[in-house]
């Protein structure tokens, strides 16, 4: 008998094996699925990684947690309220932090969240289509990241001219109604819309910028998150999981943008920030 005689095919699978053993079917490779457990590790490596680059630029992440959480099939109706809960942890910590450092001026604060505070509370609850807003915000933070991966070369000369600036009442005041709008719609803490701004009107350095954007966030994810959940939002059980590995990624993420990382690292930090955030509007 030939070799090829001693095997038999199948035509569904296409393998080959010895006639006189086993069937193609016992022999067929299977993938076995990812489990529930699995999928909420997986998913909190991917937050922790996400809250450290974020909160190194003064940012809570919610952005990037939206897309993680998105990308893995967290339900829907779910993902928002968990990300600002994420954001006010990684916010909290980010907000103690810099405050210690000195990088938190609550006279530059005021303005944006005067305004922004009732604007999230209110958007959070108003359901939008994603088209009638994704593709021109995406559109604004590309824009943004550009500018601020051009100018980090020159971020410590336009340190020293911004710094001792105040932010003027008015133009703080609509910005963050402005702003927070956009945080309750999108369910981000709204930083990525901040502080590009504050850096390209000169109203502060790039660490008090940080320092500013995460108290913005903070207060800005707080009063988004009771608007969410007085409308419709539910928290999964595997929270406090996700919760510890940001926690995490916030003490590293923090640690980096106050002394580890020189000023020109922190703006192109910003501009990946700038550029994930642009990404999830495209395309989640």
């Amino acid at each position: 008998m030939h070799r090829r005689d001693h095997f038999r095919g199948d035509a569904a699978s296409g393998c080959r094996l010895p006639a006189p053993q086993a069937s193609c079917e016992h022999a067929a490779s299977t993938v076995r699925p990812v489990t529930e457990t699995e999928t909420e590790l997986i998913l909190a490596l991917l937050l922790l990684l996400v809250a450290t680059l974020y909160s190194s630029v003064g940012h809570a992440g919610a952005s990037g947690y939206i897309a993680a959480m998105a990308l893995l099939g967290l339900a829907p109706e779910q993902i928002r309220p968990t990300a600002l809960a994420l954001n006010l942890l990684v916010g909290g910590i980010g907000l103690f932090r810099f405050w210690r450092g000195g990088h938190v001026r609550w006279r530059n604060v005021l303005p944006f969240v005067l305004a922004s505070a009732p604007a999230a509370f209110l958007a959070a609850q108003v359901q939008l289509p994603k088209e009638s807003f994704s593709m021109l915000l995406g559109a604004v933070l590309l824009v943004a990241a550009i500018g601020v991966f051009r100018h980090a070369s020159h971020a410590e000369e336009e340190d020293a001219t911004a710094a001792g600036h105040r932010v003027p009442w008015i133009p703080g005041l609509l910005a963050g109604a402005v702003i927070g709008t956009l945080s309750g719609l999108t369910g981000t803490g709204g930083a990525i819309f901040l502080t590009p701004l504050l850096l390209f009107a000169r109203w502060m350095p790039t660490r008090e910028a940080s320092g500013t954007s995460v108290a913005f966030v903070w207060i800005n994810s707080l009063t988004a998150l009771a608007g969410l959940m007085h409308a419709t939002g539910t928290l999964p059980t595997a929270l406090p999981l996700w919760l510890g590995a940001v926690a995490v990624g916030a003490l590293i993420g923090t640690q980096m943008g106050l002394s580890w990382l020189p000023t020109k690292m922190l703006r192109r930090a910003l501009g990946v920030v700038l550029l994930i955030a642009a990404a999830k509007l495209f395309f989640a």
